[in-house]
């Protein structure tokens, strides 16, 4: 029965996710936008951060992220490892909570520092305020990857991997690939994967 729960859920958040196509996206090879490389988002911890202090190692990786999407949960056991590797190849990570429409419920800012800390993240986790991060990059769902190289350059845009309900049922690591090429400064041969999860609950002024 929680399967097929859970299955009717990742229908829905698919169906729901479809407004959100007509976003448009930064490409492949674009450098990080200066019109809000300083915007200020703020931390779990009290904290303003602007993406230009995140840019100065060798790459930064950008996961767009919320508390209770099912996809996130299906997911987030693979954050770890992202985690590792960036502590590992000297990247710089940044998780975005986008979901300005939830901001009362379960993507409060209270309820971001409560998942952080049962998570165990060891990477900002920042507060998208009115989805302007998001809108910038073309976000679309939870989770939805974006990674830069040294030079701001957009290299990888997409999905973690290529199952989403097992990590051991995982063919192809599109970040740990696309990680080991950016580190080995070659081209990394799968740049582009579609992203899926549930729509992020933009602003709507």
């Amino acid at each position: 029965m929680k399967k097929i729960i859970f299955l009717l859920s990742l229908n829905l958040m698919l169906f729901n996710a479809s407004y959100s196509q007509v976003i448009q996206s930064i490409e492949i090879g674009e450098v990080f936008p200066t019109s809000h490389i300083d915007h200020p988002m703020m931390s779990i911890y009290g904290k303003e951060h602007r993406v230009s202090q995140h840019l100065n190692n060798d790459g930064l990786i950008i996961i767009f992220t919320s508390n209770s999407c099912p996809f996130v949960e299906a997911w987030e056991d693979r954050y770890k490892i992202i985690e590792n590797l960036c502590q590992r190849y000297n990247l710089d990570m940044l998780y975005i909570n986008s979901n300005h429409n939830r901001r009362d419920g379960v993507d409060s800012f209270k309820a971001m520092q409560t998942h952080a800390k049962k998570k165990g993240y060891t990477f900002e986790y920042l507060l998208d305020e009115q989805s302007e991060l998001a809108n910038v990059l073309g976000a679309k769902t939870t989770p939805h990857i974006f990674m830069f190289d040294e030079f701001s350059k957009l290299v990888y845009k997409g999905a973690i991997d290529d199952n989403y309900e097992s990590a051991a049922g995982v063919k192809e690591f599109y970040l740990k690939d696309a990680i080991r090429f950016l580190v080995a400064d070659k081209e990394i041969e799968v740049s582009k994967t579609k992203a899926i999860g549930c729509s992020i609950k933009r602003y709507n002024p």
